[in-house]
């Protein structure tokens, strides 16, 4: 609003692509994707399944590893601002591998009850990973059972289901505490025999409830009959390991979030909870995490509609919350492969999967490099890829000739002959405007652009005429058939042509070429005094060239030449001394025309007399 504000301000759009750690995660992912889209169609039933399974983990190893890598960096930091931001791009890329690891296990491998809890034990496990630098501090102290951490760490294990670990620690409190040594067994025990369903147990989920129903049963008798009294800790945890609401709630503070609180009542309610009541428990969890002191972040929304089973609400919450489109774009491809969406199209004539993918690849084009990955997310997109391509690819600053071919190529390669054309007259352009005729040729010959063609031979052609030789010899005696582009360009062709004849000494050729050029109005007007001078060494030569008919038609044209010259008005002086010149070559060339033709006259009767 001030006048004569000296500021501009560049928007830009999508600024993950500058940032370094990103562009490795653009990078390395590219390549997952390409490969993803390659998978065989026949692929079917489990081979098809474990593959993108595979291929959901490639993806998030290259998340943790570029977290892994801005956390080095946040660390490293010297500025705290710097520090800050870094801290802040480490937290979003924590919160893509959570939301994408979540997706995996309900969505792609559509884990059924039993293992369901295991894969997300797997998952809290790998996301509040706060525990491993705890047990290091308390096991690297001299008495563990001492550590002001030490119950923490029992309970964070015990939450967590890591109830070996627990027991072990367990065992160090009952060797330095003989008074509670007893009861730590009796729990020890009670953890040791807590059923679980392991990856290769063959025994069924009906079994597994039983035993789990029994265990239970034992966990809260040992509790009525105040077993743990003595041992507030104790108590706890075994209040914990029976599903107790109350005591878990009480212990918010280890389990830091609300879907580790979760997975945490599942564990010692309902292990074998079935993936159509997760939302039902996890609405409640979050309800009773919160406690309706707080409304939920967007990561709790993104989170609750993975456990809805919400596809489209899980892709539309990550849009709005996360500030690039590579998230959504990569996990909604990998769902459209597992058949996940088939049946959202949008309303604009493509499918979600499609208009994700574009909007990324446009942020792409917006890069100096990453460009190049972009060409081949529009490439697997059937619908629109190829005109979103063609739409960005004009665009694309062609700063050096290097990048220039790079350009042309992809275009090439996709027989985009429109782009071909308008970047190589792009780059005939250029060449022309810095003085480089023979490249500027050489891209409007590419192109296949008559007119351009035209205006550059008109240039090699001035520069001759100004110094008397023309440069890129090679270019022009190499032109073959490019060379019938444009008459201009045939006529440039020819007359080095007939230069190289000259210096071959191969006169006679040399002027039935020079003839014809001039007889057949390829050569231009303005170049035809050019062309009689050229004649005058050879109607010089000691034997005669040129016939009497091809003298003729010589002298034909140095009359229309001369007689269709326009008057000038008041000339200047300059103006008189170049008419001077002008008279005195076309004296010299009637002089000499006159003389080759009583020469040739002499000739060709002498011969009709001896045949005769």
């Amino acid at each position: 609003m001030v006048p004569g504000c000296p500021f501009i301000h560049i928007i830009r759009k999508d600024v993950d692509v500058y940032s370094q750690i990103f562009r490795k995660l653009f990078n390395e992912s590219h390549g997952i994707f390409v490969g993803l889209q390659r998978i065989e169609e026949e692929l079917t039933g489990k081979s098809r399944k474990a593959q993108l399974v595979r291929v959901s983990k490639n993806y998030r190893s290259v998340i943790r590893a570029c977290m892994e890598e801005m956390h080095q960096i946040a660390i490293a930091a010297k500025d705290p601002a710097s520090g800050r931001q870094f801290s802040i791009q480490v937290s979003i890329l924590s919160a893509m591998e959570l939301i994408w690891n979540l997706c995996e296990i309900l969505f792609i491998e559509v884990a059924p009850a039993g293992p369901l809890l295991l894969h997300l034990l797997d998952w809290v496990r790998l996301h509040v990973c706060e525990v491993d630098s705890l047990s290091a501090d308390v096991l690297g102290s001299e008495n563990p059972s001492k550590h002001e951490s030490f119950w923490n760490l029992v309970t964070v294990l015990v939450l967590q289901g890591r109830l070996d670990e627990a027991r072990q620690m367990l065992s160090k409190e009952a060797d330095a505490s003989p008074t509670s040594a007893g009861m730590c067994r009796i729990l020890g025990d009670l953890m040791r025999t807590m059923p679980v369903l392991s990856p290769g147990n063959t025994q069924t989920l009906t079994e597994l409830e039983l035993k789990w129903q029994h265990w239970h049963e034992e966990c809260e008798r040992h509790l009525q009959d105040s077993t743990f009294a003595s041992s507030p800790h104790l108590e706890s945890l075994c209040k914990i390991m029976v599903g107790d609401e109350a005591a878990l709630l009480e212990q918010k503070d280890l389990l830091s979030n609300w879907y580790h609180f979760l997975v945490t009542r599942l564990l010692y309610s309902h292990p074998t909870v079935k993936p159509i009541d997760l939302h039902f428990y996890a609405q409640s969890s979050l309800d009773l995490f919160l406690g309706g002191e707080s409304s939920p972040e967007p990561l709790d929304n993104i989170l609750m509609a993975a456990f809805e089973f919400d596809i489209h609400q899980v892709i539309k919450e990550c849009s709005i919350a996360l500030s690039n489109w590579w998230f959504v774009a990569h996990l909604t491809d990998l769902l459209d492969h597992c058949k996940l969406l088939q049946s959202h199209n949008l309303y604009f004539g493509s499918n979600m999967r499609e208009f994700l993918l574009l909007e990324y690849a446009s942020g792409l084009f917006a890069h100096h490099s990453l460009w190049q990955l972009g060409v081949d997310y529009f490439d697997y997109c059937p619908e629109l890829g190829r005109v979103s391509l063609e739409l960005h690819i004009e665009r694309i600053p062609l700063t050096t000739e290097q990048k220039a071919l790079k350009v042309l190529r992809i275009c090439e390669q996709r027989q985009m002959t429109e782009q071909v054309r308008s970047i190589c007259k792009i780059l005939a352009m250029k060449a022309i405007r810095n003085n480089r005729l023979g490249s500027a040729l050489s891209w409007s010959i590419r192109a296949k652009d008559a007119a351009f063609a035209t205006l550059v031979s008109d240039r090699f052609l001035r520069d001759y005429s100004e110094r008397g030789c023309f440069s890129d010899l090679d270019l022009i005696d190499n032109l073959g058939p490019a060379m019938m582009l444009s008459d201009r360009l045939t006529f440039l062709g020819k007359y080095r042509e007939f230069h190289r004849l000259y210096g071959e000494k191969r006169f006679v050729d040399g002027a039935s070429l020079l003839l014809s050029l001039m007889t057949s109005q390829i050569a231009p007007r303005s170049f035809w005094m050019t062309l009689l001078t050229d004649a005058l060494p050879l109607l010089e030569q000691k034997q005669v060239i040129f016939s009497a008919e091809q003298t003729y038609e010589l002298m034909r044209c140095l009359e229309d030449l001369t007689s269709g010259r326009p008057v000038h008005g008041e000339p200047d002086a300059q103006q008189l001394q170049d008419d001077d010149i002008e008279t005195t070559k076309v004296e010299m060339l009637r002089l000499a025309l006159a003389r080759n033709l009583a020469r040739a006259i002499i000739k060709e009767g002498s011969l009709k007399g001896s045949r005769g």
